[in-house]
């Protein structure tokens, strides 16, 4: 399944850029929130963790051991919504990681 192996690469090089870019807006975090905070059952983690600690400690990790285990990925992803909201109170724009996010939207719906 060739489509499907060159649709992982894609999420794949996609996780790499949004890391780029959190690691870029000097966002990405050495430690990790404590354990209770990561087990939010809130969309994106929202009650326990900013924005880019869920799209690293959450996204992020989860979607890797995803591909590592080659598990069907998400069908459905609303993160670049989520991204311009966060950052619509912050002095930095995170336009190039709202990009990226969109990207991962795109692939992981099926409409890239």
């Amino acid at each position: 399944m060739a489509g499907s192996s060159d649709h992982i690469s894609r999420v794949a090089d996609s996780l790499i850029q949004i890391e780029i870019e959190l690691r870029q807006l000097g966002v990405w975090e050495k430690k990790p929130p404590p354990a209770e905070a990561l087990q939010s059952s809130q969309p994106f983690g929202i009650d326990q963790l900013e924005f880019t600690q869920w799209l690293q400690f959450v996204f992020i990790s989860r979607m890797k051991v995803l591909i590592e285990a080659e598990r069907p990925l998400p069908a459905v992803s609303g993160m670049a919504p989520m991204a311009e909201e966060h950052f619509r109170a912050r002095e930095e724009s995170g336009q190039r990681l709202i990009r990226e996010l969109a990207e991962m939207d795109r692939l992981l719906s099926g409409k890239s």
